[in-house]
């Protein structure tokens, strides 16, 4: 199901710089698939394979936001995360107030003073490819992948900010067609571009950027935003921690304000 552009803006979580140093260890090098990849099922397997057992299973970390509408008035935030993988993400956009998101149960919820307000079912693609990945079964996440809206029935190479990547979805040249790029070597997600919601004219697009190895996996510690190349969105991350202690009452949207929080 496909999310609205400001849902998407402020779901994307993801990513992170370092965590401590006995977590700064790079994962174990490995050499590309020795199976040629022609289909996004064969990628989603390889990526899969390439970290099991190893990537980490929960995160938190503090993100600095910076969000550019249109309007060209820029705003700036700093957002509470955590997640536990596979499927659950926790943003305290304002944990004074009580407001803030939480991917749970293939849904979303939109929470205000420690309640929930509504939910929607739906993925956070950005959750589901960067992280997810690596922790669902493969076919699982093929389905997720294909509900969203992305084609994987073709595989392409191409290079992506210097390094090969695999490109599903979109032919050479086709920069407005739903598609997933992925690099090559260490097959970790690095870009997605699709038509805007609400506006097919127009294409947004994500990036994942600067990645630094963290407990046997991966971690971006920037990650844009952009519609038709133009930046709407910045994020960078600090006090990044990997395979932390987090109380399931983290993702329970009726305890959102009552849950023991990682951050105190």
């Amino acid at each position: 199901m496909s999310l609205s552009r400001s849902t998407i803006a402020r779901v994307l979580v993801l990513c992170a710089i370092v965590s401590s140093a006995c977590a700064r260890m790079a994962p174990v090098s490995a050499p590309s698939p020795s199976v040629a990849i022609t289909t996004g099922d064969q990628l989603l397997r390889a990526m899969h394979e390439r970290y099991a057992g190893t990537w980490y299973r929960t995160l938190t970390f503090v993100q600095r936001t910076v969000e550019t509408p249109p309007s060209g008035t820029e705003r700036r935030s700093t957002w509470l995360e955590a997640m536990a993988l596979p499927g659950r993400l926790r943003i305290d956009t304002d944990r004074a107030k009580g407001t803030g998101s939480l991917f749970a149960r293939d849904s979303q919820f939109a929470i205000r003073d420690n309640q929930p307000r509504f939910a929607v079912p739906g993925h956070n693609p950005l959750l589901v490819l960067g992280f997810d990945v690596y922790a669902l079964p493969p076919a699982r996440t093929a389905e997720i992948v294909r509900g969203l809206g992305f084609r994987l029935d073709s595989v392409r190479e191409d290079t992506w900010q210097g390094r090969p990547v695999y490109v599903v979805g979109a032919p050479a040249g086709d920069l407005r067609t739903h598609q997933i790029w992925v690099d090559r070597e260490r097959l970790v997600f690095v870009r997605m571009l699709q038509p805007l919601p609400g506006d097919s004219s127009k294409t947004i697009e994500y990036r994942f950027n600067k990645y630094e190895p963290l407990a046997g996996g991966w971690i971006a510690p920037e990650v844009e935003g952009l519609v038709d190349g133009r930046r709407t969105l910045l994020e960078e991350y600090t006090e990044v921690r990997a395979n932390v202690p987090l109380d399931d009452a983290l993702f329970d949207p009726r305890r959102w304000g009552t849950a023991p929080h990682w951050r105190q």
